[in-house]
């Protein structure tokens, strides 16, 4: 808006305007009488100044003469009451404007009026020049005090808004808004810059898998029984190849593969989240010159990597201990199962950034990171190869003469309890393990549980000496047949009443004089020892799913069960089970627990020696003595059961065994033969055991000869010095 102009307002005609103009009468006389005062002169008129018009009006105008005084309010209001209301509307103006610069303060006793007196219109309509008071106004009245008007409260402007408030307000909220940005800005580039940084990495990654190699299984020789090499594999991507049938008969004679097989692996599939398979495996294990010939070939979809395969070098060798494992490097049977944490290393893996199409290379100063990996530990286990390939040779031998049967021998070494060697029969190749039968993959000498038969005998005697309920000079009247319960037990060399020796009773296999024996021992102590000597539970040999055979608990005796126990029927062992058994016998009564680990060699080649083996006492060392003693007459006495099993220049202590073979709690056809030995029977060094189901019977005439054979070479390889003590003691089996 134009600032307002100090110079009183004028009407077309160029006179000035104010408020006289309402006070004059028609004729142009002014109303009240005054010439040159207005109408409203009485009334109070503010200048912008704050002052009223008659102070303004007491201060001389610019180029003007002296001023002239008007009258008090006062005299004017009995003239006019109106002239104060309507001096206020417009009362004054220009005079007060031309001389308020100049004019001074008036006092509050007196009212100074600026107002110009207008004359009356002229008839043609022209207003004529404001008059100018000529004469002063009569002086105020001094004997009454000045009318004071009342004070005039200006009006409430209106309230405005704080503007320190809304400034303060502003300032917080802005902030607030910058100190959320920047706590935002901060979990970006600190604590979620990760995530935002690896989602465009992640589809530059690759990741190559670094297979550790699995740790090999020696012998204690330190050679090789099974180990891992390095290889390739064939894999194909079914949405990249374009002539399957072209591609699968330039792969099939490569690979070993039939066509159709090829192309059956090559079709396309979908995964289970709808999308192409875009990998699948065309043949494992392939060796590195057979792949490169591979990769020569260029085939679209066609790919090689790195592969590792499981190499058994010996085949067979010790097949049904080592086991075997699957493609992936997993142990599935035998100590490869058994021991699978410990051969099996960490795989590592490589991952790094590489471009797309044509680029699908590393780029250069790009992410890399690689797990390096761990290979795994070696086991060095207590078998010889050259005696367990003797010994299986030899048992292969003898099963051949009994088709269907199941074959087991173990040779345990004295006094450290190490098995040496361990054979079963059927066996099958280790390295090519997917036709073979899955009887054949068992380990006949952990799982075969059979009824022990005279072997067990061994134990009974055991014990009776240990309970000096005999001595090695106790000579029994022994009859032909004894009855118990409700059945009766047998001699295959009836005695006809004689009295009879103990090595006689074992070299003949008496029933009778057995039975005789354990019944002045008693079933407690008969049960006692044979826990004692292994039986009932699982040996902890090392080999996974041994079978932990079974006793038959007193309560559970029946009549019969006092002639069938101590003679090894009733009873479930396995040839493992039995083997330590004569072992604790050959150690001076110790009972070692038999194993087949010898250490472990860490990737670095560090030796760590396997945990030392169980040992407890069974017999005293004289008592273990003289049974070794009496078991001599079985090979030494003519006509006992195990002559053929004496091996020439060495003196031999052991005993045959006849039982059964139970599947399910029934007996099957055929019979269980076996023979536990010992040699050198005055300082036994080995002990083996054989045992042969022949389900056509026969095996007896199997499992004698084989331990002869085995013991032989045994004793040759180690080179065991011939018995320095002469031949074995004679033996009288029926004294006088």
């Amino acid at each position: 808006m134009p600032q307002r102009s100090d110079e009183p307002r004028r009407d077309p005609s160029g006179s000035r305007r104010g408020s006289a103009r309402d006070a004059r009468s028609g004729d142009g006389e002014s109303r009240t009488g005054e010439p040159g005062i207005g109408g409203i002169s009485g009334a109070r008129a503010y200048t912008p100044r704050g002052r009223t018009v008659r102070e303004e009006r007491a201060v001389p105008a610019r180029g003007q003469g002296a001023e002239q005084r008007r009258t008090p309010r006062s005299s004017n209001r009995s003239g006019d009451p109106f002239r104060p209301a309507l001096q206020v509307l417009d009362g004054g103006r220009a005079a007060a404007r031309a001389g308020r610069r100049d004019a001074p303060a008036a006092g509050r006793g007196q009212v100074v009026r600026t107002v110009a007196p207008r004359t009356p219109r002229a008839p043609g309509g022209d207003e004529p020049p404001p008059r100018r008071r000529t004469t002063p106004r009569a002086p105020r009245r001094t004997d009454r005090p000045a009318a004071r008007r009342p004070s005039r409260k200006p009006r409430r402007p209106p309230k405005l808004a704080d503007s320190r408030l809304r400034l303060r307000l502003g300032t917080v909220l802005a902030l607030t808004l910058f100190a959320v940005i920047g706590i935002r800005l901060i979990f970006l580039q600190a604590v979620d810059a990760p995530a935002y940084a690896g989602g465009g990495t992640a589809d530059r990654l690759r990741t190559v898998e670094l297979p550790a190699p699995r740790g090999a299984i020696y012998d204690s020789t330190g050679a090789p029984l099974a180990r891992s090499v390095e290889a390739r594999y064939v894999f194909a991507d079914p949405t990249e190849v374009e002539d399957p049938p072209g591609v699968a008969k330039a792969l099939s004679p490569l690979l070993g593969i039939p066509v159709s097989k090829l192309m059956e692996q090559m079709k396309p599939r979908k995964l289970e989240n709808g999308k192409e398979s875009t990998f699948g495996y065309l043949a494992r294990g392939v060796d590195v010159p057979t792949a490169k010939r591979v990769q020569a070939l260029e085939l679209p979809g066609i790919g090689v990597h790195r592969d590792e395969r499981r190499e058994v070098p010996g085949g067979d060798l010790a097949a049904n201990l080592i086991g075997f494992t699957s493609q992936d490097m997993d142990g599935l049977e035998g100590l490869e199962a058994r021991y699978d944490d410990v051969l099996a290393g960490q795989d590592g893996k490589r991952v790094y950034e590489a471009g797309l199409g044509d680029l699908a290379a590393p780029i250069p100063g790009g992410y890399s990171r690689t797990t390096v990996a761990k290979p795994g530990s070696s086991i060095a286990l207590t078998v010889n190869g050259d005696l367990q390939f003797r010994t299986q040779q030899i048992l292969s031998a003898g099963m051949a003469q009994a088709p269907g049967g199941t074959g087991a021998a173990v040779i345990i070494e004295i006094p450290s309890g190490a098995v040496l060697a361990q054979a079963s029969n059927p066996t099958y190749d280790a390295a090519k393990p997917t036709p073979s039968d899955p009887v054949a993959r068992e380990d006949a000498a952990t799982s075969f549980v059979v009824d022990p038969g005279s072997v067990h005998k061994a134990i009974t005697y055991g014990a009776a000496l240990q309970e000096g309920v005999i001595t090695p000079d106790t000579a029994l009247p022994i009859a032909n047949s004894i009855k118990m319960g409700d059945t009766w037990f047998s001699d295959t060399h009836p005695a006809n009443g004689r009295r009879m020796s103990v090595p006689g009773m074992l070299a003949y296999s008496s029933n009778v004089g057995t039975i005789t024996i354990a019944e002045q021992l008693g079933k407690d102590r008969l049960i006692d020892y044979q826990k004692r000597f292994g039986l009932g539970k699982p040996t902890g040999e090392g080999m996974p799913g041994e079978a932990s055979g079974r006793l038959l608990p007193a309560d559970e005796w029946s009549g019969s069960s006092h002639g069938s126990v101590p003679i090894g029927h009733s009873v479930d062992a396995t040839p493992l089970q039995m083997a330590a058994a004569y072992a604790a016998i050959a150690n001076n009564g110790t009972y070692v627990q038999p194993h087949l680990v010898k250490e472990m060699i860490g990737p670095d080649g560090k030796r760590t020696p396997a945990p030392a083996p169980v040992t407890r006492s069974v017999l005293s060392p004289q008592n273990a003595a003289a049974l070794r003693t009496m078991l001599e007459a079985v090979t030494t006495v003519d006509g006992a059961t195990g002559v053929t099993a004496a091996v020439p220049g060495y003196r031999v202590a052991g005993k045959t065994g006849t039982g059964w073979r139970l599947v399910n709690g029934k007996k099957q056809p055929g019979e269980v033969s076996s023979f536990i030995g010992m040699a050198p029977a005055e300082n036994p060094r080995y002990v083996i055991a054989v045992f042969v189901y022949a389900p056509d019977g026969g095996g007896a005439a199997i499992a004698s000869p084989a331990f002869r054979d085995m013991m032989q070479f045994t004793l040759r390889h180690y080179r065991v010095p011939p018995s320095t003590g002469g031949s074995a003691p004679k033996f009288v089996v029926y004294p006088r």
